[in-house]
């Protein structure tokens, strides 16, 4: 091997280590892609849709991968505090090696009802334009659900597909330590070859 080749083979290997490098760090403290693999988020997210999801919008945190001590990632940072409406990346309570992806709706310390679909908070119903209802029946747990008290620390998350989604009506709330990140942005979106929903590439949410 010539001197130019091997120096253009070592230019090569330092450019693939460099991105490798650049694309750890990305993923880890700033942005990661996610597929929306159901329709619990209807119509707001539909299957097909990918995200991009900002990992710095409440906390700067160590990937749990280098901070061993915990299965969260050290925090180095509070950045801010979920609000309601976020949409956010959180791991599931029941199998933490799964991602789900919801709405925020109950804060910390707040009393959550749900009364014939319609949300209570401390009281008073909120308005969720979001929503999608696609069943009139009425079920307990489902459709009335509480009062309960989101413990501090914690969020009370639902799916706008109200109908068809599994969340914290089912299997309680979720903890700041769990949540991934905030949705930040549409970047392809297709349900199939021949279905590419250019109009949806772009899409942001606050």
């Amino acid at each position: 091997m010539t001197h130019s080749s091997m120096k253009s083979f070592r230019d090569t290997v330092e450019a693939v280590v460099v991105a490798l490098i650049l694309a750890f760090i990305i993923r880890a403290f700033i942005v990661q892609a996610f597929k929306i693999p159901s329709g619990s988020m209807l119509e707001t997210l539909q299957i097909g849709d990918h995200l991009l999801v900002t990992k710095f919008a409440y906390d700067v945190r160590l990937p749990s991968t280098i901070w061993l001590d915990t299965t969260d990632g050290k925090v180095l940072a509070k950045v801010g505090d979920p609000e309601r409406g976020d949409i956010i990346v959180f791991k599931y309570p029941n199998d933490e090696s799964v991602d789900f992806i919801k709405r925020v709706i109950g804060l910390p310390g707040e009393t959550l009802e749900i009364r014939n679909k319609v949300v209570y908070i401390n009281g008073q119903p909120i308005e969720e334009p979001y929503t999608r209802h696609t069943k009139a029946d009425r079920r307990p747990v489902r459709d009335d659900f509480g009062p309960v008290k989101i413990p501090e620390g914690e969020y009370f998350c639902m799916g706008d597909n109200r109908e068809g989604s599994h969340d914290s009506r089912f299997w309680g709330t979720v903890k700041r330590s769990k949540i991934v990140g905030k949705a930040l942005v549409i970047y392809w979106s297709w349900g199939s070859l021949t279905d590419i929903r250019l109009g949806r590439i772009g899409t942001t949410f606050n």
